[in-house]
């Protein structure tokens, strides 16, 4: 079901690929790094268009979005590639399997399996959604016009162009930072060159009013240096100010690292401390359930106003339109409490 792709234009009797900060130049027969965006006929095509790799009704805070429509199931989907190539990726049989194949569904049907899951939005994740944006775009236009919200969980690794693409259908992004977005270690172990398309990135979904929370894979002996988690932190802030929530996620063994360890919850608290005494309101540890920091704290009278485990809400004190019950104080979280927040009825889904 490969379909003409509308993010790229003609270059040097090539194709240059605008989806990504790459920005592959494409020749006849030839594919991009991302390994499904390829050159025929002197076209651009997206040949995993209606090619699904996996999909699963989850949690949103699995994604993890805390502060928009805390509670809701997100049918989430992926195709097969990726604009990067991470060495610890716990979806690397997904995101470096760079092939065209998958289970066929038309953006319709997608749709319309979200309905019936009683999903309220749909997420693109599990690999990076910028190599299918188009693909996505047809999704979210009809999943919109249907009532869902849509979301990405995403490297950031984008273009303008991409972002102006999305703006039509996207209503909230997880932008993930991997080692505090140390350009070393980005081009060693991502192969990314740097985090600079990243914050262009997220300053553009911004602008278009696009709701977005960062995550900070934080990877013991070679991405946890304090100093390097100022200097993002410092960006991130005159970007988006102290009302972001802030997720440092602990790293597990996978992949090419599987020889390092699980990342110290001393050294998430680390970064968690750091980010509160630069102002940051909602900073969260990730990946250590039952963790006080899972927890939202009313940053007026620091009473807990949303208790956790994992991806689970277990005590809500806010009123109706997201008043600490306690003091009155009004806290940034979009939309409303969904009717599923306390349900556990998350589950796979056959394709």
């Amino acid at each position: 079901m490969s379909k003409e792709a509308v993010l790229y234009k003609k270059e040097q009797n090539k194709i240059r690929c605008l989806a990504c900060a790459r920005r592959c130049l494409i020749g006849e027969g030839q594919i991009g790094f991302c390994g499904v965006r390829s050159v025929r006929n002197g076209k651009l095509y997206l040949d995993v268009y209606g090619k699904v790799a996996a999909a699963h009704v989850d949690p949103i805070e699995k994604k993890p979005l805390v502060h928009f429509y805390p509670g809701s199931r997100v049918f989430s989907f992926s195709t097969f590639g990726c604009n990067w190539m991470c060495m610890y990726c716990q979806n690397y049989d997904i995101s470096q399997r760079r092939r065209a194949e998958g289970t066929e569904l038309s953006p319709e049907e997608i749709v319309e399996m979200a309905l019936s899951y009683e999903s309220e939005g749909i997420t693109y994740t599990y690999n990076e959604p910028a190599i299918f944006a188009e693909f996505a775009h047809d999704v979210g236009v009809i999943a919109r016009k249907k009532g869902l919200f849509n979301t990405m969980v995403t490297n950031g690794y984008w273009t303008p162009e991409l972002v102006e693409y999305v703006k039509e259908f996207l209503d909230a992004a997880t932008v993930d930072f991997k080692g505090n977005g140390e350009e070393k270690f980005m081009k060693r172990y991502t192969g990314a060159n740097g985090p600079e398309p990243i914050i262009e990135t997220i300053k553009e979904l911004n602008k278009k009013g696009i709701h977005v929370e960062i995550t900070d894979l934080i990877i013991p002996q070679i991405g946890d240096s304090l100093e390097a988690a100022k200097a993002l932190l410092r960006k991130i802030y005159d970007i988006l100010g102290p009302d972001v929530p802030i997720h440092f996620l602990r790293f597990h063994p996978d992949y090419k690292l599987s020889y390092l360890p699980d990342t110290p919850v001393s050294t998430l608290e680390a970064h968690y401390k750091i980010a509160k005494e630069m102002g940051f309101k909602f900073p969260y540890i990730g990946n250590v359930p039952g963790h006080p920091y899972e927890n939202t704290y009313c940053p007026n009278c620091g009473r807990m106003v949303i208790r956790r485990y994992g991806f689970s809400i277990l005590e809500w004190h806010l009123t109706q339109d997201m008043h600490c019950e306690y003091c009155g104080y009004k806290l940034p979280i979009i939309g409303k409490l969904s009717k599923h927040a306390f349900d556990d009825r998350f589950e796979p889904v056959f394709i």
